[in-house]
């Protein structure tokens, strides 16, 4: 199998240069830079697997860094490491096209389970895809939902809710089933973030009158299409 790339951004260097070598020790090629500018210097000269980046770095942090790399329309996953835990900046994080984030201080074991779980469910989607969803074609190996002549890239986390959407289609879908399927725990803010997706899922759907987003209440949700 061959070894996964990360990028590495983070600031503090005694922490970056920890979590470099563990990750090296775990066969993952780590690349570590200690700012923003720079952590996208290095995204657009080489190519990635998943990015790790602190949101409090100088220069261009880690929350406009995630935005501009998904202008320039890659999917590559994306976590955040940060300090902060309040609902806002971690709703602002998913907003910006983050697919996990941790707060510090957090364990090496649990970075590394997120950073494998995230690239488990990247590797194996897809496996029955493209799907039909109204006038869409949803092709979730390229992350693309189809209207038309019209492509519209979507974050690897807008990719996995709408496949378990579509999984769950013309029925409902357990709240806490699609979180703990696609952000592994349904704490509060999970589910938060998980809310702001469903509003950008309906957004790009809604060329379609007959597709709807319904929400079911006290149970999750349910794709008519």
């Amino acid at each position: 199998m061959s070894t996964k790339k990360i990028l590495l951004a983070e600031d503090d260097s005694n922490l970056g240069l920890l979590l470099k070598n563990y990750l090296n020790a775990k066969n993952y090629d780590t690349t570590l830079v200690r700012t923003g500018v720079d952590a996208f210097d290095a995204f657009s000269n080489s190519t990635f697997n998943i990015c790790i980046f602190d949101i409090m770095m100088p220069e261009l942090d880690g929350i406009n860094l995630a935005k501009k790399i998904r202008l320039s329309k890659s999917e590559i996953p994306i976590i955040f490491l940060t300090a902060k835990n309040l609902q806002e900046d971690i709703i602002e994080g998913f907003i910006s096209g983050a697919d996990d984030y941790i707060t510090k201080p957090f364990s090496m074991e649990e970075l590394l389970y997120r950073i494998e779980a995230i690239l488990r469910r990247t590797t194996l989607a897809a496996k029955d895809g493209p799907y039909k969803i109204g006038c869409f074609v949803f092709d979730p190996l390229k992350q693309l939902l189809i209207y038309k002549d019209q492509n519209i890239k979507l974050t690897t986390k807008e990719s996995e809710l709408l496949e378990v959407l579509y999984q769950h289609r013309n029925e409902i879908l357990e709240r806490n089933h699609a979180l703990k399927t696609v952000w592994i725990d349904d704490n509060y803010f999970n589910a938060r973030s998980m809310d702001v997706y469903i509003s950008k899922l309906r957004k790009y759907l809604n060329k379609d009158y007959k597709i709807k987003i319904l929400n079911v209440h006290g149970r999750g949700y349910k794709l008519i299409c």
